[in-house]
């Protein structure tokens, strides 16, 4: 264990919120990039990133070994039969081990939208036919299928109108060519309307959603604890004797987390940059690893709006959690002890990444709605909903207000429990402690 840095020389009362903070910001940055459990666990996330952000080709590659079961149904019971025998006949390869699909005849009153929620098929095709002789299909798709079997679908889809339009000009004499209409929605595990979506940009919103939901949880939950095993170190080693009378409690605060601030963020663009990297050449990896059945639709999920939305609720949420972080952190005198107060934060974020897990996979319900504005929960929640589309504007401005005003409010309070935690030593944590300090004038 490396021996506590000792107070920053320029340190004086007489200095300001600017100055002393800033000093302080510098030492916490130089000491946390310079330590070799930074590089270590830079390594490992940006590790991590790179498996998460590799998933779409893993499942492309679990795919082609199992078979998806899709629904097919219309108003005429021929169509349905044909337009089942031709699917079979160009998305089922002869001689396969395992036959990619398996389709199913269903009555078309069947509740089709809910049998895929349901997980009773991984998807449902509904064809009808338009009043200029042309077919329209809808595809309802399930978590399960992915952009390639979309794309299969549809393309099986043209078949059929094909096959359609030469037995039409066989009995009807020269019928016009209509190209098929095909449509594609997803279908939330959750319940609700299928929401009217392009295949690949749904499947790539949820993809990238996953990579910046689980980065942001472990980041904030890594870097908070960051702030306060740094404020618990120093009270064990007196250290914070020393500083407490060069500069103010705020000063200390307010400079501890910006230099951590910094320093997080300096690993959050050695993490981010390789995950990027992979989500924008993934298709290039799948046909490498794959083959040509490997290859889709270039990854479009990801955008400067989601890279600017992604950055904006990192460093609130950073600032909310460092806050919380570095008032519990003074009011222990032991790192062993750190745990105490640290345990219930830990649980209250991961309440808040279940959610956002929850809105990526489809759910629209009130508690998502709810937990996408509090503010301990909507750096993940909120920005889970934006990567499916489902936000309007005010929504997400109301959320980043309410998380600014969140901010503010823990601020105030990390400046009254902090100032009077500098000086508990000895006292183990605890309700009581928690309450004596926020009354404490500051």
């Amino acid at each position: 264990m490396t021996a506590p840095v000792a107070p920053d020389p320029g340190l004086s009362p007489e200095n300001g919120l600017l100055r002393n903070g800033w000093l302080v910001a510098k030492r916490e940055f130089a000491e946390k990039v310079g330590s070799r459990i930074f590089a270590v666990s830079t390594l490992l996330l940006a590790g991590l990133a790179v498996v998460v952000a590799l998933t779409p080709v893993l499942i492309k590659a679990v795919d082609r070994g199992t078979t998806t079961t899709i629904a097919i149904t219309s108003p005429n019971p021929e169509l349905t039969r044909s337009s089942i025998g031709i699917l079979e006949g160009f998305l089922n390869p002869a001689g396969a081990e395992v036959a990619p699909y398996t389709f199913v005849e269903v009555d078309p009153t069947e509740d089709l939208a809910g049998a895929v929620s349901d997980g009773r098929y991984a998807g449902a095709m509904i064809g009808t036919r338009l009043a200029n002789g042309g077919l329209s299909f809808q595809f309802l798709a399930g978590e399960t299928v992915g952009t390639d079997r979309v794309q299969q679908l549809q393309v099986g889809s043209f078949a059929i109108g094909i096959f359609d339009w030469i037995s039409r000009s066989g009995s009807l004499g020269a019928a016009t060519w209509q190209v098929p209409v095909f449509n594609s929605a997803s279908v939330a595990t959750g319940g609700g309307a299928p929401e009217t979506i392009g295949a690949s940009e749904y499947a790539g919103r949820r993809i990238v959603g996953v990579v910046f939901v689980v980065l942001i949880f472990i980041t904030l939950v890594i870097y908070g604890m960051w702030v306060a095993t740094g404020v618990a170190a120093e009270k064990s080693s007196r250290v914070m004797e020393l500083m407490i009378s060069a500069a103010s409690p705020v000063q200390l605060l307010v400079g501890k987390v910006v230099g951590l601030g910094l320093a997080g963020l300096t690993q959050y663009v050695a993490i981010l940059v390789p995950a990027i990297v992979i989500l924008l050449i993934q298709d290039r990896l799948a046909v490498l690893a794959l083959g040509p059945s490997g290859s889709g639709e270039p990854l479009v999920g990801l955008t400067l709006p989601l890279l600017g939305a992604f950055m904006l609720f990192f460093v609130l949420g950073f600032a909310l959690y460092a806050l919380i972080y570095a008032a519990a952190g003074s009011l222990v005198s032991r790192p062993e002890d750190l745990q105490v107060v640290a345990l219930p934060l830990s649980l209250i974020s991961m309440v808040g990444y279940l959610i956002a897990i929850a809105a990526l996979g489809g759910a629209s319900g009130t508690l998502v709605t709810i937990g996408s504005y509090v503010p301990f929960w909507s750096p993940f929640v909120m920005l889970g909903r934006l990567m499916v589309g489902r936000v309007e504007p005010w929504e997400l401005a109301l959320s980043v207000a309410l998380l600014v005003l969140g901010i503010a409010g823990a601020l105030w309070l990390a400046i009254r429990v902090y100032s009077a935690g500098v000086l508990l030593y000895g006292q183990r944590p605890g309700l009581r402690t928690f309450v004596a300090a926020a009354r404490r004038p500051g």
